[in-house]
């Protein structure tokens, strides 16, 4: 694609970028057929291609609009147009640089409610009492409002006392700890019977929340925090952990790609590079102790139900692990029933279910159709803002991936 960038855009840190990622489209349209928004809506403005064609406008001197902002702030940044591209766009680049050229022209009533997000989601203090508080008053409040309000779970969360030589850091997150604690306990509690300890870091928010919310200076600063909790564990040479893991894929793909998100921090160049090396999913650390996870597993995995797995965009587009999970979870014995559009977001997408309710919403019933077939018994899936919003519309209990394995497992003490 042609380009010719404003002077003052050209010059600037992300202006070589954008030009680069513009340069590599050649506006051939195969990632419309992906695009969950344009599949819905049916608008050009609405897929990756007319997206892309929005932010080079802007960017060659065009004024933004509120109807640019629109079509900018209605995609899902699910990713799965970059994992469709034949020319390798890295459109979500792109999109974090487009929506803030975009931010000023969002109404008052959007902002306030993005401010508020960003000062309650990404802090667990925060978050954790007002969850709590809400579903007391939950009553209070009518049906269309209730349905959306995060319920905090007061789960007994028993994390193993163990002492291995190969250890690994969990983060904890933001939301996760209060929404679904036992997934992180339960992943331990694997790691631990496959003699690995695992190391609790409790963390705030990765930088996922702002960073899809165009708050770029408290995605960076929460970035860097994370890394300074991690840092005595990888400062040496070897370092003193094997890796550094989230159970939630939607933070995993954020510290995958903190190098990016850290670009315009010298000082932490080095120290991103370092930390994302040692970067990895779930599914990463557990396909290399297949053989031993297998051995602990009980056979009576064969006879259950049939279940399905949901993969989440982060993992598929964002992490580029395709078909990994599922894999695993049929050689430790169980039953996955396949369903068709697997590729295509289920509208949670972080906090745009509650920006953009109506797509989400209809995002979702698509997805649950494909998943509530007549023999599941369980849907799984590798993110927590997945499983909350699927769950909040299904009968079907949701679950994570890795508390079906570790429930699973044959009951032993854990030393």
């Amino acid at each position: 694609m042609q380009t010719s960038l404003t002077s003052a855009f050209r010059h600037s840190p992300d202006g070589a970028e954008a030009e680069r990622i513009l340069r590599a489209c050649v506006h051939c349209g195969f990632c419309t057929a992906t695009c969950p928004t344009y599949q819905l809506l049916g608008d050009e403005l609405d897929g990756p291609r007319g997206r892309i064609y929005q932010i080079k406008l802007i960017l060659e001197g065009a004024a933004a609009t509120p109807t640019t902002r629109k079509h900018l702030d209605r995609c899902l940044t699910c990713r799965s147009c970059e994992s469709t591209c034949p020319s390798g766009v890295q459109y979500g680049r792109l999109l974090d640089i487009g929506r803030t050229l975009v931010a000023d022209q969002r109404h008052p009533l959007d902002r306030f409610l993005r401010a508020l997000l960003l000062r309650v989601l990404p802090y667990p203090k925060r978050f954790h009492p007002l969850a709590k508080l809400g579903a007391h008053l939950a009553f209070l409040l009518p049906r269309a409002i209730r349905a959306k309000l995060p319920v905090a779970k007061s789960t007994r969360v028993n994390w193993p006392q163990t002492q291995h030589t190969r250890r690994v850091a969990i983060l904890s997150g933001c939301v996760q700890p209060t929404l679904a604690p036992e997934i992180d306990a339960e992943f331990a509690q694997i790691l631990a019977r496959l003699q690995i300890q695992p190391l609790q870091i409790h963390n705030r928010c990765c930088g996922a929340l702002p960073a899809h919310l165009s708050d770029e200076a408290r995605a960076t600063a929460l970035a860097i925090q994370t890394i300074d909790l991690v840092w005595p564990l990888i400062a040496e040479s070897p370092p003193q952990i094997e890796a550094i893991m989230s159970t939630a894929s939607g933070c995993g793909v954020t510290l995958k790609e903190y190098d990016w998100l850290l670009r315009h921090h010298s000082a932490y160049k080095d120290k991103a590079a370092r930390f994302v090396a040692l970067v990895k999913d779930p599914v990463e650390l557990l396909e290399q102790e297949q053989a031993q996870l297998h051995s602990l597993t009980a056979a009576l995995a064969q006879q259950q139900a049939p279940i399905v797995y949901h993969p989440p965009c982060t993992q598929q587009h964002g992490l580029k692990i395709k078909q990994r999970v599922e894999p695993l979870l049929h050689s430790l014995g169980f039953r996955l029933l396949p369903f068709a559009d697997a590729h295509l977001c289920c509208g949670s997408a972080g906090v745009y279910s509650l920006l953009h309710p109506k797509i989400s919403g209809a995002l979702r019933e698509r997805k649950l159709a494909q998943l509530e077939q007549p023999d599941t018994s369980c849907i799984t899936t590798a993110n927590i803002g997945c499983l909350t919003h699927l769950q909040a519309s299904s009968n079907i209990p949701v679950i994570h991936w890795v508390s079906l394995v570790a429930r699973a497992l044959v009951p032993t003490s854990i030393n």
